[in-house]
């Protein structure tokens, strides 16, 4: 193992609050060289406000270090969206598409619908909406900022844009560009930016289809954590983590005992 993916919400951080030993391990990483990259579905708020908001965790971060659906979503729509698109995203997120031409906001026709995390944002009329542009233009595409199901709140489980997304698909018969985990393509587009292979990388997340399973599928090792949105039941799913851990304040420990490159010589630390 070469490098780390981490999850945020409910491995790094709670709702507002980080989990306990996150900066620690934040930090052994960079003592010891070890490259890695935030991958989060968060739709909610731009790249800039995440590393505030770990900043004020004690994390740090760079805006590059952060991997989210829109920065993979502009590549995508600049190739593909023939006109300006619609997006069901908060207006401060925006911002992640770097320059991509947006439509009105009652726009009759768009070259691409875009659904995100619009939280309480979402309504009949505004489901409908979205519903109404692919409808009356059959092959517009659907554009999913990731199938997240749910998240965990610091009040308990709300609704992210996974629903949002299925509900349109179900009701139109059509299948959305998914930009985001589980794709496969979101785990590629962050290890790419790492120069490793998947099988050189491992993926530490609470969600044990989206982080743990999807990343596995796409190649990578993948560790469970007990935090976040995590229930015991979820290992009664058939799936199989590399490891499943407390939280990500063990991960060190568990790291040494599983030391990269066994069995060839290494210029990184090792512990006994």
């Amino acid at each position: 193992m070469k490098a780390i993916l981490f999850d945020m919400d409910g491995v790094l951080y709670e709702g507002e609050r980080p989990v306990p030993g996150a900066a620690r391990t934040l930090g052994w990483c960079r003592e010891h060289a070890i490259p890695f990259r935030f991958l989060t579905n968060t739709t909610s708020r731009p790249r800039e406000a995440l590393v505030e908001k770990l900043a004020g965790m004690d994390i740090r971060a760079a805006v590059d270090e952060i991997v989210t659906p829109p920065v993979a979503a502009s590549d995508w729509l600049r190739r593909h969206a023939d006109r300006p698109v619609v997006a069901f995203v908060p207006e401060r997120t925006r911002a992640e598409f770097a320059d991509l031409p947006f439509a009105p906001p009652h726009a009759d026709r768009a070259g691409a619908v875009v659904v995100g995390d619009l939280g309480q944002g979402w309504d009949f009329d505004t489901l409908n909406r979205a519903f109404r542009l692919l409808f009356e233009h059959p092959g517009t595409p659907l554009v999913a900022l990731g199938l997240t199901r749910y998240w965990q709140a610091e009040d308990g489980p709300r609704l992210d844009a996974g629903p949002f997304v299925r509900a349109l698909e179900y009701a139109l018969g059509i299948e959305a560009v998914v930009m985001g985990k589980p794709g496969r393509s979101f785990f590629d587009a962050a290890l790419k930016t790492l120069g490793v292979e998947p099988s050189e990388a491992v993926m530490i997340g609470d969600d044990i289809r989206s982080d743990v399973d999807a990343a596995m599928q796409a190649g990578l090792r993948a560790i469970q954590v007990r935090t976040g949105k995590f229930r015991e039941s979820d290992l009664d799913l058939g799936i199989r983590p590399t490891a499943v851990i407390d939280s990500i304040a063990d991960l060190p420990t568990w790291w040494e005992r599983h030391p990269p490159d066994r069995g060839a010589p290494s210029n990184r630390p090792r512990h006994p």
